[in-house]
């Protein structure tokens, strides 16, 4: 049996989806029930309710667990709450933890989320369970966050000045977790998870554009603009600060390299921004909602 965490949101539902799909069971892991019908309706999906900052809650979620994905919201006790799981694992005597982490975690990284997942892969290495990081690079579904602008204005604005990112689709990163979790050789592996091209602001602006058939621009802001923004849509404090710190990373180029891990291990080449544009084009034009990031 397989454990899905954070089976609630994008990237963790896609991975329970898939391993549906494969008649794999599965046991996904949710905050609280509501909203996770279309998960328990799926063949040999079974939807388990605990609280990952609680470690008490996670012993009947663990037993008879053989591999587990591990998957949390970024939150301020990102941490705490990856740790717990951690330990609780160990004690449940889980065989293989996949770890979705990030590009870049350096634990002195200026970058509040890096540094979580630096300690969270040294605690998961130290543990004594076979491990897999899967170092994700931006999403490219966090451009969803852009879509009312989009809409509304024909234009988003982040602060990334003429940087790039090699942005990766997370309908990719389920398939290689999936892999990850069901076939053999992975265990102790660290892999860079990017899409196949780093894009600037202005290419991915026309790679929208082309797909919506409107005119998109990208409009460059400030740390300080972005921030403002951010709070006025009603973001968290915490998480309004972290992006204006993952931004400032970014803008130094730390996830603008190409990696060929995700190639790899897909056997194909990753999915290109233009082909992820494309197949949300009704979300970006408005005419869809967008899911939430």
């Amino acid at each position: 049996m397989i454990l899905v965490t954070g089976a609630a949101g994008l990237t963790g539902g896609e991975t329970v989806r898939r391993l549906a799909a494969r008649g794999i069971p599965v046991r996904a892991l949710v905050r609280r029930s509501a909203g996770a019908e279309k998960l328990a309706a799926l063949p040999g999906v079974e939807v388990v309710v605990a609280d990952m900052g609680r470690a008490e809650t996670l012993a009947a979620p663990l037993r008879g667990i053989e591999r587990a994905m591990l998957i949390s919201s970024s939150a301020p006790d990102m941490l705490d709450v990856q740790s717990a799981f951690i330990d609780a694992a160990a004690a449940a005597g889980v065989a293989h933890v996949v770890k979705l982490s990030g590009i870049m975690p350096e634990r002195d990284s200026p970058f509040r989320f890096a540094r979580m997942h630096g300690e969270i892969e040294r605690k998961l290495e130290r543990s004594g369970i076979p491990f897999t990081h899967l170092r994700a690079g931006e999403f490219m579904s966090a451009y969803f966050r852009q879509v009312p602008s989009i809409v509304a204005q024909g234009a988003f604005s982040v602060p990334m000045g003429d940087a790039a990112t090699a942005s990766f689709d997370i309908e990719d990163l389920a398939e290689i977790a999936v892999t990850a979790l069901t076939g053999s050789g992975h265990e102790g592996k660290t892999y860079r998870l990017t899409g196949p091209h780093a894009l600037s602001m202005t290419e991915v602006a026309a790679a929208l554009s082309a797909a919506t058939g409107n005119a998109i621009r990208y409009v460059p802001a400030s740390p300080e603009e972005y921030e403002r923004a951010n709070l006025a849509r009603g973001m968290p404090p915490y998480l309004a600060a972290a992006l204006v710190e993952l931004y400032a990373e970014r803008r130094k180029g730390k996830e603008g390299t190409v990696f060929a891990d995700a190639e790899m291990l897909l056997g194909r080449p990753a999915t290109s921004f233009e082909a992820f544009a494309l197949r949300n084009a009704a979300i970006f034009r408005g005419e869809q909602p967008a899911p939430k990031v």
